[in-house]
């Protein structure tokens, strides 16, 4: 599920980068070329641009190696690796600051901060791309690329192996209960399809009730919509039973509180799914509790 930055904190970065650039750009006019020593502290230094590039990073290489990380990988909520990050420097994401640091890889999202990984490229820096991961085998690969890069290839499988032996784990649960389950968000937003929630559903043994929306990446439904699909149950990415603002208070309306009572929710943390790596054996089992505690399947109430 891709969240987008709320205005607040996207003022706050872009604050952070109006303040960060000129510095930069002052220490990289000034600094003068590595020493011996700096060459051997800068060697395999790896900087990240994303949140999902970050946990990649944070999971497989030494904290020795990372020079700079995101600005939200200190989000606890979003990233599952957040308490990894403290103590690592976070980046405002200008290019101006990577060149100071001279790290020798710089990882980041295909579709984030553009013209800082054109103006790294055309100078030289090795910079390496990882589109969202809409798949369990997005997942893999992306693990088996970041191994190869960073040169963690044994860790990398090790992370596969896990992934793997908690699908099965799942599967066994869920042979048990062949659910219709809708991904349900604040405000209605429903993970369609072309996710990788919707994978991690469907190689369970389970359907995503998206599909019948005809929903693909993603969307917004109706409360309506909801009501008259009835899947078998519901999923909200949440830590969370209590709503926490306007938002997330659709989900306590009426008519699901009755139509889905507490042993008819799935709640999945949320930094367990945004981005693809090794959480996704933890979001696996963490699913596989939820799926065993709900009651058995039976016709659902009316709601009205």
């Amino acid at each position: 599920m891709i969240r987008l930055i709320p205005p607040r904190r996207a003022s706050q970065c872009r604050a952070r980068h109006r303040l960060a650039l000129p510095l930069a750009a002052a220490l990289l006019a000034w600094m003068p070329g590595p020493t011996g020593a700096q060459d051997a502290a800068a060697a395999g230094g790896i900087a990240s641009l994303n949140m999902c590039t970050d946990q990649l990073l944070l999971d497989l290489v030494p904290r020795a190696r990372i020079v700079g990380l995101s600005p939200y990988a200190r989000d606890a909520d979003r990233s599952w690796a957040a308490a990894k990050a403290e103590g690592l420097p976070l980046l405002s994401g200008g290019a101006e600051e990577i060149m100071v640091l001279r790290p020798s890889l710089v990882v980041g999202g295909r579709f984030g901060a553009r013209a800082t990984r054109a103006f790294l490229k055309a100078r030289g820096v090795r910079v390496a791309e990882f589109d969202f991961a809409r798949s369990i085998a997005d997942v893999r690969g992306q693990l088996r690329a970041f191994g190869a890069l960073t040169g963690t290839g044994d860790a990398a499988a090790e992370r596969i192996a896990a992934i793997d032996s908690a699908l099965e784990r799942l599967r066994a649960v869920a042979a048990q209960r062949p659910l219709r389950v809708l991904p349900l968000a604040r405000r209605g937003w429903v993970s369609g399809q072309e996710t990788l929630m919707s994978d991690l559903l469907a190689q369970a043994g389970l359907v995503n009730a998206a599909g019948e929306l005809g929903i693909g990446q993603g969307g917004f439904v109706a409360l309506e919509a909801v009501i008259r699909l009835r899947p078998d149950a519901i999923l909200i990415a949440t830590d969370t039973v209590v709503p926490e603002d306007q938002g997330s208070a659709l989900l306590e309306h009426p008519a699901l509180t009755r139509l889905f009572p507490p042993e008819r929710r799935i709640h999945l943390p949320e930094r367990l799914t945004v981005c693809g790596g090794a959480m996704l054996a933890e979001a696996m089992d963490h699913l596989a509790r939820e799926i065993g505690r709900l009651s058995p399947r039976r016709d659902a109430p009316r709601a009205d």
